[in-house]
């Protein structure tokens, strides 16, 4: 076919190589990379430490559950690219928009997952605890977080692969470096060579990334939590 022939729509494994070693040697595909890692990183723990405390809140809290809860569906169903022209209005551009993006991404989704996980434990749990006259904070340390955390981490594994992939479209609007920039940068010097690079690269980091969060899954306090439900 064309454009198996034609090294315009799919260059050769020998200039893909070049063009590896050359992004390699130069630095240039190490200071995305890290560019990348370092807005999902932010984007996401931002989320985690925002979400999953208001989604436990949330689920111990029905009243307030039930006036929050149509908005939260409101906005969940909205694409996080959605509000890149927010972000750059509002953060100009840089790092700040992509993670202000990433962070949205993630936020929806482990936010349900708390809340869900939180109103899913049984009224049993909090009369003992009411017996042994434990404290609130005895409460959600001893009882409410070991019995919200393994349902999380599966959600977890899911949201940060969202991140991956939300950062690299962010980062072909709002910012001028990290992997989705390499990708337009090369689309518009027309460098297919580097565009398949960029991509090979955000599989191998998505998959390394996924094998770690799958460890967690593995930790036997865990297990025994999720053999449980």
């Amino acid at each position: 076919m064309f454009f198996l022939r034609n090294d315009n729509f799919l260059p050769g494994i020998d200039k893909i190589l070049s063009a590896f070693s050359g992004l390699i040697a130069d630095g240039t595909l190490l200071r995305h990379c890290v560019a990348s890692l370092y807005r999902v990183t932010v984007g996401f723990y931002l989320a985690v430490l925002i979400a999953i405390p208001l989604g436990i809140f949330l689920g111990r809290s029905r009243s307030v559950n039930r006036i929050s809860n149509p908005l939260i569906q409101f906005l969940r169903p909205i694409s996080p690219l959605a509000w890149a022209p927010f972000a750059i209005l509002w953060f100009g551009i840089g790092d700040l928009p992509a993670i202000f993006i990433i962070f949205i991404a993630c936020f929806f989704p482990l936010l349900l997952a708390a809340t869900n996980a939180a109103a899913s434990i049984h009224p049993m749990y909090f009369q003992v605890a009411a017996n042994l006259q434990l404290t609130r904070w005895s409460s959600f340390w001893n009882l409410i977080l070991p019995a919200v955390i393994p349902n999380i981490i599966l959600v977890l594994r899911v949201t940060l692969g969202m991140a991956w992939v939300v950062v690299v479209a962010a980062e072909m609007i709002a910012v001028k470096s990290g992997l989705g920039f390499l990708i337009m940068d090369s689309r518009n010097a027309m460098r297919i060579d580097r565009i398949v690079v960029a991509m090979v690269t955000i599989g191998t980091v998505g998959v390394v990334l996924d094998f770690f969060m799958a460890r967690l899954e593995w930790l036997d306090w865990v297990r025994c939590k999720i053999e449980q439900k």
